[in-house]
């Protein structure tokens, strides 16, 4: 499911409210969300899951065309921990 399929979705579940009302309230969650991380902060979805930033060392890599040896950065990246209840769902079958 992409962005525009959530809203459009809420939107067919939620009559009482336009369509540019649940745009707003998508992007004012995501974008809350993303400041919290940007903050250094999680993001904990009960039952969903939690987001988190993770950091990386820097380190040498490969160009792969060429082999060539490359210093990468560091850098900051999201990490996603799911929550019980959703891989609780997901393996229901087994």
């Amino acid at each position: 499911m992409i962005k525009s399929e959530l809203i459009a979705r809420l939107a067919n579940e939620n009559p009482h409210l336009t369509q540019k009302d649940v745009e707003r309230v998508v992007g004012v969650i995501l974008e809350r969300m993303i400041g919290s991380l940007e903050e250094g902060g999680r993001v904990e979805l009960r039952g969903f899951g939690a987001l988190s930033v993770r950091s990386r060392p820097a380190r040498a890599g490969r160009n792969p065309r060429t082999g060539e040896t490359v210093d990468v950065r560091a850098k900051h990246v999201p990490f996603f921990k799911s929550g019980k209840e959703l891989r609780g769902r997901l393996n229901a079958d087994e």
